[in-house]
């Protein structure tokens, strides 16, 4: 019989707030008064009420495991609850907030997504990446537009520009974008090509854009803290054509000065204050410079001052020339902007944005995301609330305070070590300062104790007091029901403690070190007196009881379920074994080239299993320390291995865990030496990891500081069927680098415009239905049209036999599967999925589009098909005369179609006339918004008024 076992999935994952690989954003909700942060969460994005510290939203696409969020954008205000997502991949996700369900998928970048901007209508979305490509998507439509090509790096900044039209509506017809190749560009995008190209920066590249609200200026910021500031000519922007026709050159995007940052760090992020004279600039340091703009009363009382300063001055050194001053000479940036406050923050910052824009105009409220997963709301008092809270000449100094922060729910730095109570339902994570317990069903964090940098810990029995090994030597005993620190004890003269045992009889634990000594404590309860009474209270103590001195550090220890065994792993690449009782040297296990960093022994105590520096798992018999077996298990270090505890079923005691620095969590068979399943999720190396009692949860822990929750599903791994799925992945991933390659061979062009496809697995899948269901579709269409010719002169005759597809289909006929083949497809892949259709087989497509146009059948899926198959293959099809009675045929049931919804167009509109006609009459002095009804309100010097109707 074939072995099976359990699998496991991905259950849930918490303890994170926000990464540092995408910005935040805030957004007003209608729920929440404080509003509501979206960060990013590794794959998912996180909903965070900041006022109450809750999680209100998760968006999270099962099809997503590996790629993460790299960029966010709000379709404000045009349709605030819509959101946008890029990911490290390329790929863009349309999120409803409401419903927390993806709207539409776009693929079109060939790597991560960096800036993304959506259009005031929210009608179109521009989005920017690392492969340097700018790419405007018809969010109506739901395809691409086109690719502008020009820059040479990663796009960092994005933005559109309005004009006024013709007709005096406001317009986005232009976009303006930076890149890391130091570069500024100003883009028509009616007809696509680039306006103007300007050097952004002096020392290099440019890393943000900030466009202020009224689009007037903007200002890129690059290294060194240099910030340069540029006036937008909107005005000669709307009338660009006009000039272009007089063969006048004016530059729309003019240098008005550089401005310096207090840090010298890199600037990352420009963002203008929506309503008021506010920049927020912040580099990768932990701070947030907040700059204030002048209103033009400040600035010419400011240089009036400057004159007065230049005459004093000439006066006083008696000079017989005094200095001619330019009365018009404009304002330099140095004297509208000025540095405001600078605002210090928790860890490195990721992000600034404005929250609450629509508050009062005495604060500032500022959401900043930091680097080290945590959320912070600053309030800053403005200018204009200091002046009038003056009580001296002097203007007081800029004042502002933290006034919420959410850091609870997670911790600050990577979390390297875990622990599980006796019953599963709790969990310890301890890092560097922090010890959290969490509930492991409900993901809530129950307890935060600040802690020293732990490197190892354990449930006591009882599952009331936990134990943390440190960096500094010490064991520290923390109580969770009364949230306190029991006692700190110096165990091994300030060299870390790496390795922490519980004895399997509970009344003892072992700690190893790196003073190559492994101690035995013993749990004593003591009567504690309570200072100032007679009264005494039992505390717990531990009592070291022995001392095992060795010649190398001690990395890792790991007791035998029966008592009997004690394994140790020392820094010389060796696990030796000995005695419980008598410390006595059972085994030494050689083969490992690097340093054993985990080790853990099978439920019957036969087995251990070792994983180390060297990428290698090795399973040795603890009979007479014979290797098993040595399998290469990872692509980077091996962390942690973990067999089942206490398994229900005999079979999966051999069934073992190990996590690695390459991000990877897998499961093994001991027996067969197999591997059985590989869990991906993790964006990092993973540190830690801890089995269930009786392997239904294992959960995990890592650089992206998250915590990861996998639990027994209800499907079965069968060896066989995961080595094939690892084998179609593998031909997958070479096939996507392969079109990949492909692509960026036909990208080499020098043209400034392109289209904006990208043939990806899904869009050969997509492809290859649709020829699937052409060659079996014609076969059908043929047979079944000669069964109709046929059975008008012989009506008894019988039904030919059609393919089962059509049977199981429940009958429908050819024309029809192909439609809804068709239909299937996104519409954001539709081209893509069309483009691999071989040119051969366009006269059965055509036919399948006739038929639809003509019964019709979708006409307007039919007609966009084809109208994009003729550009695509235009000079093949001219050249070819086997297309052209298809082609005719096709036009001519267009046109047929096209006549027919002008008369239902016209019919309505003439109905829709009728009926306003009626309406009027029947309510006199109420007709349609906007409407304008002459009625005789009263005769007045014989003639009448004009008055306007409305909506009762």
């Amino acid at each position: 019989m074939v072995r099976s076992y359990r699998r496991y999935e991905a259950s849930h994952s918490f303890a994170t707030i926000c990464t540092a690989s995408s910005n935040s954003l805030w957004t007003s909700s209608a729920s929440s008064t404080s509003g509501v942060a979206y960060c990013p969460a590794n794959s998912d994005v996180l909903g965070w009420s900041i006022k109450k510290g809750e999680l209100v939203s998760l968006w999270h696409d099962k099809d997503n495991a590996s790629a993460e969020v790299t960029c966010l954008a709000q379709c404000a205000p045009a349709q605030p609850d819509v959101f946008a997502a890029g990911y490290s991949d390329g790929s863009i996700r349309i999120w409803d907030s409401l419903s927390g369900q993806i709207v539409v998928k776009f693929d079109g970048h060939r790597s991560a997504v960096t800036q993304l901007v959506f259009g005031a209508e929210g009608g179109r979305l521009v989005s920017g990446s690392k492969d340097t490509d700018i790419i405007v998507w018809d969010l109506l439509s739901e395809t691409a537009e086109f690719r502008l090509r020009g820059h040479k790096d990663q796009i960092t900044g994005l933005s559109f520009l309005q004009t006024a039209g013709e007709d005096g509506e406001i317009e986005e017809k232009y976009l303006i974008s930076t890149s890391k190749d130091s570069l500024i560009k100003l883009w028509d995008l009616t007809s696509p090509h680039c306006l103007e190209t300007h050097v952004a920066q002096t020392n290099g590249e440019c890393w943000a854009l900030g466009m202020s609200p009224d689009g007037a200026g903007c200002i890129t910021a690059g290294n060194d803290g240099e910030l340069k500031v540029w006036q937008v000519d909107l005005e000669a922007l709307s009338t660009a054509t006009s000039n272009n026709e007089e063969g006048k050159r004016i530059d729309i995007l003019t240098s008005r000065g550089i401005l310096r940052r207090q840090g010298r760090d890199r600037t990352l992020g420009i963002s203008f204050h929506p309503k008021q004279d506010y920049v927020a600039v912040h580099g990768s340091e932990k701070a947030v410079e907040i700059w204030r703009i002048r209103t033009a009363d400040e600035v010419h009382r400011h240089l009036q001052r400057k004159r007065r300063r230049r005459r004093e001055k000439a006066a006083a050194a008696a000079n017989e020339v005094a200095p001619v001053d330019v009365e018009d000479a404009p304002p330099t940036v140095d004297e509208i902007f000025v540095s405001y406050v600078m605002v210090r923050t928790g860890g490195k910052v990721r992000s600034a944005s404005w929250a609450n824009p629509t508050s009062s105009n005495k604060k500032l409220d500022l959401l900043i995301a930091t680097t080290n997963n945590q959320l912070e709301l600053f309030t800053i008092t403005t200018h204009r609330a200091q002046l009038k809270t003056a009580t001296s000449k002097d203007t007081p100094a800029p004042e502002y305070n933290r006034s919420l922060a959410l850091d609870l729910p997670g911790h600050r730095t990577d979390i390297r070590t875990l622990a599980l109570s006796s019953d599963d339902r709790m969990l310890a994570s301890a890092s560097a300062g922090q010890l959290k317990i969490w509930n492991l069903r409900t993901r809530s964090c129950l307890r935060t104790l600040e802690c020293g940098l732990a490197l190892c810990s354990t449930f006591l029995p009882g599952d009331r007091i936990v134990l943390l090994g440190t960096k500094a030597g010490d064991l520290e005993m923390y109580d969770i029901s009364t949230s306190t620190q029991l006692e700190v004890l110096p165990a091994h003269n300030g060299q870390a403690i790496w390795a922490l045992a519980l004895q399997p009889d509970g009344k003892g634990v072992v700690t190893g070190s790196a003073d190559k000594t492994v101690k035995f404590w013993r749990f004593d309860v003591i009567d504690e007196e309570i200072p100032g009474t007679r009264r005494t209270t039992q505390k717990l103590k531990l009592t070291q009881t022995r001392e095992l001195k060795l010649a190398d550090d001690i990395l890792s220890l790991c007791f035998s379920p029966d008592g009997r065994l004690l394994a140790v792993s020392t820094l010389d690449n060796t696990v030796k074994v000995f005695f419980t009782d008598s410390l006595k040297l059972f085994l030494t296990l050689y083969g490992h080239k690097l340093p054993v960093l985990g080790m853990s022994i099978s439920s019957d105590s036969k087995v251990i299993a070792t994983c180390s520096a060297d990428k290698n798992i090795r399973v040795w018999g603890l009979d007479f320390g014979d290797c098993h077996k040595a399998f290469f298990a990872h692509n980077d270090s091996v962390m942690g291995v973990g067999f089942v505890p206490h398994p229900v079923e005999k079979e999966e005691g051999r069934l073992l865990f190990s996590v690695s620095k390459d991000g990877g969590v897998k499961t093994w068979d001991t027996e067969k030496f197999v591997p059985v399943q590989k869990l991906e999720g993790h964006k990092g190396e993973v540190w830690a990891m801890v089995v269930g009692r009786t392997g239904e949860v294992v959960v995990s822990a890592g650089h992206d500081k998250s915590v990861r929750v996998w639990e027994v599903g209800e499907d079965l791994v069968f060896l066989e069927e995961e080595r094939e799925k690892e084998q179609e992945a593998m031909y997958e991933a070479s096939l996507a680098q392969g079109m990949e390659k492909d692509a960026r061979d036909e990208d080499a062009g020098d043209e400034e415009v392109a289209g904006a496809g990208k043939q990806t697995l899904s869009t050969l899948t997509h492809g290859e239905k649709v020829m699937e269901a052409l060659e079996i579709g014609v076969e059908d269409y043929e047979v079944m049209a000669t069964f109709a010719r046929d059975k008008a002169r012989n009506p008894s005759m019988a039904v030919p036999q059609r393919n089962p597809v059509f049977l199981a289909l429940g009958g429908i006929s050819a024309e029809e599967h192909v439609l809804r083949t068709l239909r299937k497809v996104p519409s954001p892949a539709l081209n893509d999925a069309l483009l691999v259709i071989p040119f051969s087989t366009l006269p059965t497509l055509f036919l399948f589009l006739r038929v639809f146009l003509e019964k019709r059948m979708q006409p307007e899926l039919a007609w966009l098909v084809t109208y994009f198959l003729l550009q695509a293959h235009m000079q093949q099809i001219v050249a070819s005369r086997q297309l052209r009675e298809v082609l005719d045929g096709i036009l001519a049931a267009y046109e047929d179609w096209q006549e027919g919804q002008k008369t239902v167009v016209g019919f309505n509109l003439a109905g829709l006339d009728i009926m306003g006609r009626d309406v009027r009459e029947r309510e006199v002095g109420v007709g349609w918004v906007g409407d304008e009804v002459e009625e005789d309100v009263g005769v007045e010097k014989g003639r009448k008024k004009r008055a306007f109707g409305n909506v009762a």
